[in-house]
């Protein structure tokens, strides 16, 4: 049975409230000092159609005028005394639109007393879709900190005439990045006397099938510790594409043909194999090594973009931190025992993948709430790129042809939220400004949906509601 509404607001919480929102929302929003920190190469720079959406692509619609961000602005220097409208009377009716299915939950947070202030079947485990990669990021920030990044590696044999290219979990290797590793790997070779090699390619960082359960999808690559630009076979950078069935041989394949170019000889073509293992107390540096960006960039493409092969990556990330095997049981395992350790309801939660593409997985509006208010928390730094990386409606990523029309444009700008898309299966769940300049969060979980076309808007006109 769905919980009963609860209304919780205090006088002291207020103003406490604008004192948060003007932090929590600064660091936020899609300001800071002219340039929003989702917005960044790697993140805002793509191009921003979302990736775990089994649903067709939205309808057309006539050109809107932009939003400006002026208008977020001016919900901060609202005096701090206002109290909210009865958010119970504002949700419930919106809550009632057929466009959202016989299936809808609800919760929503004062991000400074992380009071929930309102709830409809909160804590009901429902079919997340997308907004699950909110899990994945704060599980996979708290076990490995914000400053980490994912190397791709070169090893060599004893003898020097085999090298191996050793995979470690970055979906976002790219030609670029490969071809600066195999001239690094010619000149390291050259230095040794060496001009030809035989090539093979390590995958063994990762465990059990590589293929996600819902099979060939251009929504997502078979996950493997070695690929190149996620294993997409188009120019683009995010969305669905048509995607290779063997990254790792893919990549290997690539990487021959780039250390030849730079000079050393590959006897034949790539195989699989292992680099080989150090001596007991010893540390061998590789020949050559190349890193992903910080996993905050990560996370903030992860989320801005509805990144299905980068939140896998970040779940098994998260599963080796946690001494986990890397497969999709085994980051499902250490997603959970983070979120638990963050002290996060995760009760009745199921992670059966990371990227929300299964219909297994299962989360509730308070977990997702939860979350948003852990990320908000001046205590903890280190979980704040999964505010910054939420898109922001009418602006970025998968927000951004959303918010332009009715009721709902008066969130554009202010309503930063995670899209989730499955068929039948839509949510919602960020954060948003109220005009008395308070942070809240929100998650909004609809299943059994007639169309996402009804349902969106029906999604955003509730978030927009919350801004007052």
């Amino acid at each position: 049975m769905p919980e009963p509404r609860t209304w919780q607001l205090t006088a002291c919480s207020a103003v406490l409230g604008l004192a948060l929102a003007a932090g929590a929302v600064t660091a936020a929003g899609p300001w800071d000092n002219g340039q929003r920190k989702a917005e960044r190469a790697r993140a805002a720079a793509a191009t921003p159609t979302g990736g775990a959406h089994h649903a067709p692509p939205a309808a057309p619609r006539r050109p809107a005028p932009a939003p400006s961000a002026p208008g977020v602005l001016r919900a901060l220097d609202t005096p701090a005394g206002t109290r909210p409208a009865d958010l119970a009377a504002v949700l419930v009716p919106l809550l009632a639109d057929p466009g959202l299915g016989p299936l809808r939950t609800a919760s929503v947070v004062d991000v400074t007393t992380g009071k929930q202030l309102y709830g409809e079947g909160a804590t009901t485990a429902m079919t997340p879709a997308s907004t699950i990669k909110i899990a994945t990021s704060v599980a996979a920030l708290s076990a490995l900190g914000p400053d980490h990044r994912i190397p791709t590696t070169v090893a060599a044999s004893q003898d020097g005439r085999t090298v191996i290219l050793v995979g470690g979990g970055d979906p976002t290797l790219d030609h670029a990045r490969l071809k600066a590793l195999a001239g690094d790997t010619a000149r390291a070779l050259k230095a040794r006397g060496v001009t030809s090699v035989r090539l093979t390619y390590d995958t063994s960082l990762y465990q059990g099938p590589a293929r996600h359960p819902i099979g060939p999808n251009e929504n997502i690559a078979p996950v493997s510790a070695l690929m190149l630009d996620e294993g997409r076979l188009d120019e683009s950078d995010s969305g669905p594409a048509p995607r290779t069935a063997d990254p790792a041989g893919d990549t290997a394949t690539a990487f021959a043909e780039l250390l030849t170019e730079a000079g050393t000889k590959v006897q034949g073509a790539p195989v699989p194999g292992r680099a080989p293992k150090p001596a007991e107390g010893t540390r061998p540096a590789p020949l050559a090594r190349t890193e992903s960006a910080p996993l905050s960039a990560l996370v903030e493409r992860t989320l801005t973009h509805s990144d299905n092969d980068l939140a896998e990556a970040l779940a098994r990330q998260t599963a080796l931190a946690r001494k986990q095997p890397a497969s999709f049981t085994g980051a499902g395992k250490a997603v959970r025992a983070e979120l638990t350790a963050l002290g996060l309801p995760t009760a009745g939660a199921r992670f059966a993948d990371g990227s929300g593409l299964s219909r297994d997985d299962r989360l509730s509006a308070a977990l997702l709430t939860g979350l948003l208010t852990r990320a908000a928390d001046p205590a903890r730094p280190a979980l704040r790129p999964v505010l910054t990386g939420l898109p922001v409606g009418g602006f970025s990523g998968t927000l951004k042809g959303r918010f332009d029309t009715g009721p709902a444009a008066l969130g554009a700008g202010l309503v930063r939220a995670k899209t989730g898309t499955l068929t039948g299966v839509n949510t919602l769940a960020g954060t948003v400004v109220t005009a008395d300049g308070r942070l809240l969060a929100f998650a909004f979980l609809a299943g059994r949906t007639p169309s996402p076309y009804q349902a969106q808007p029906a999604l955003d006109r509730l978030s927009a509601a919350l801004g007052g």
